[in-house]
């Protein structure tokens, strides 16, 4: 089977927005992708609405600003939105004024301090678990520990592998997989494609579902999301999703394309 590109891109290109993945769309690791320069100057040429929805909780929003910066691209902060924003809006509102205990790195720490979630390693309301460079043994016991004596567990995210310059790394999912095998408890992940991510990009895009569509790398996050909230779905093949995950899923994206520079007409 080869995977049937589409090329009547007509209906994408009226999109008056796009909601946009970026690991495996718009980067791997710090290499920009192909075509990726050209798509972003469309979409600010053409005065388009676009959010950068990511799953990944590492990096804060003026984070990702700058790495795309380096990368030369000039994107405000404003475009970007992350699942460590959408769990720390989440808890707040569950338990205002309440603490974690986290697996995660600064992005996914000062969401939750904006919040107004506290850290907390003792007795916390939260055992949150997102991406990081510092997972250890000594974390997941400790996690453990307070799953089983009443912290609730929170992922920040579904994913269980990400791409990178060096291939396939481990994602969030992977990584909290430890401590539910241990202590028998599911975590509840916050990232697409739960409703909740989608509902507050919807919001901050501020088009009607007809207007915007999603493009993304993942069938299982991405598609599913867009499908979900019945908006049209873009597959770009620059990730995860090959030929082998595409004929596993029992839905599919309205289109596919080999990565976002596909998307911009021929100047």
């Amino acid at each position: 089977m080869n995977i049937p590109i589409s090329t009547d891109l007509s209906k994408i290109r009226e999109k008056k927005g796009f909601i946009c993945d970026m690991d495996g769309v718009i980067y791997h690791g710090s290499r920009l992708l192909d075509g990726v320069q050209d798509f972003v100057d469309w979409l600010q040429r053409e005065n388009k609405h676009f959010l950068f929805l990511t799953n990944s909780s590492e990096r804060s929003p003026k984070e990702l600003s700058l790495k795309l910066s380096r990368l030369g691209l000039t994107i405000d902060p404003s475009h970007f939105y992350t699942s460590a924003l959408a769990t720390a809006s989440f808890l707040s509102s569950q338990c205002p004024g309440g603490s974690a205990y986290v697996i995660g790195e600064p992005g996914l720490t000062g969401a939750l301090y904006d919040a107004g979630i506290m850290m907390n390693d003792y007795n916390p309301d939260y055992v949150v678990v997102g991406e990081s460079r510092s997972y250890s043994y000594e974390k997941i016991e400790h996690a453990i520990h307070l799953v089983l004596n009443g912290a609730r567990l929170i992922g920040t995210n579904t994913d269980i592998t990400g791409p990178s310059e060096r291939g396939i790394l481990p994602a969030c999912r992977a990584l909290i997989a430890p401590i539910e095998m241990a202590t028998g408890r599911n975590a509840y992940y916050i990232g697409k494609p739960n409703p909740i991510i989608m509902r507050h990009a919807m919001r901050r895009i501020g088009l009607c579902r007809e207007e915007t569509a999603i493009i993304g790398d993942r069938m299982d996050t991405d598609i599913v999301s867009g499908i979900q909230t019945e908006i049209d779905t873009i597959l770009v093949l620059s990730g995860v999703t090959g030929e082998k995950e595409l004929m596993e899923m029992p839905y599919k994206p309205n289109y596919i394309l080999p990565g976002v520079g596909h998307i911009p007409p021929l100047q």
